[in-house]
């Protein structure tokens, strides 16, 4: 049975929350600066015409309603740059961290109900303890899940970018132009890496920029130094009028060789974590030998 404690406890803990939302709604809101003029930039304004015309998802809507209502203290840092590589809106990324705070603080109380019917009571103090713990795990587990997508959306786009290179360097020496052979080069791949460059080349083409110059942007934007690099690798035929072949070539070896170097290092790690367990059967193998002459001895000089 519920006791009066609990029950005092339970409806303190409800008053409580009530007051600390309502004085939530009455503080002034502190604007952040850098997220402010990120919104106002012409990068913001582009994302923001593509993701709401396709809000059909659920999380979509839900985190657009958050964006509306929520002060910006609540989301903390957003990993804008992984959003960006992984062509998530805001939106979705917030409301995915509100189905997940929600579903934190709702499975402690199931678990509860559940407990209680098998006649199994817990103090109040653990599934209160237990939904607030979860609810705040669950609540950064988007962010994390963002920032490992992102990285192995980098390194798959670190691999397409090397043949990327080669491609242009190809076409560059077989007397095609700069903004020619990045966009011919564009246009060989099929993968989400390709796709993405060619989007940005055409874009530079409508709007009159120089083909290197949206390169820097997106590296930027997705925080790429390989396409930086790159970007910086084009402009010197127009600057300086020097040929670009051997440089575009030597930049795709590097990269492979940096390739083939953190793979053998992930191999490497992969081999030195297989070696514990094996170590462990090892020492488990050599005890179940020993024990019983060592159990023999021991009773015989008993």
């Amino acid at each position: 049975m519920i006791t009066d404690l609990q029950l005092a406890l339970a409806a303190g803990a409800l008053i409580g929350l009530g007051v600390a939302l309502l004085i939530w709604r009455l503080v002034p809101a502190q604007p952040d600066l850098a997220d402010a003029l990120d919104r106002l930039s012409p990068q913001a304004a582009r994302r923001r015409t593509q993701p709401q015309a396709r809000a059909t998802d659920t999380r979509e809507r839900l985190g657009q309603w958050a964006m509306k209502t929520l002060p910006l203290g609540v989301w903390s840092k957003v990993p804008r740059r992984e959003l960006a590589i992984l062509r998530k809106p805001p939106s979705r990324f917030y409301g995915e961290k509100l189905v997940f705070g929600l579903a934190g603080l709702v499975i402690p109380s199931l678990l509860t109900g559940i407990f209680t019917l098998v006649g199994l009571r817990l103090p109040v103090v653990i599934p209160v303890a237990g939904t607030v713990v979860l609810a705040a795990v669950m609540f950064i587990i988007p962010d994390y899940n963002a920032r490992d997508d992102a990285k192995k959306a980098r390194a798959e786009f670190a691999r397409a970018l090397g043949a990327y290179i080669d491609m242009v360097a190809l076409e560059r020496n077989s007397g095609s132009g700069g903004r020619q052979a990045m966009e011919v080069a564009a246009e060989v791949g099929d993968s989400w890496v390709f796709r993405r460059l060619g989007e940005e080349l055409a874009r530079s083409r409508w709007s009159g920029q120089a083909p290197w110059q949206a390169l820097h942007a997106l590296a930027e934007e997705l925080a790429l130094p390989e396409l930086d690099d790159l970007a910086d690798i084009l402009r010197l035929p127009e600057e300086e009028g020097s040929g670009i072949y051997a440089q575009l070539r030597a930049r795709a070896a590097s990269m492979r060789v940096a390739m083939l170097g953190d793979e053998l290092a992930r191999a490497n790690e992969v081999g030195e974590k297989m070696s514990i367990p094996v170590s462990l059967l090892g020492l488990i193998f050599m005890v179940i030998l020993i024990a019983p002459a060592l159990l023999r001895v021991m009773g015989g000089g008993t």
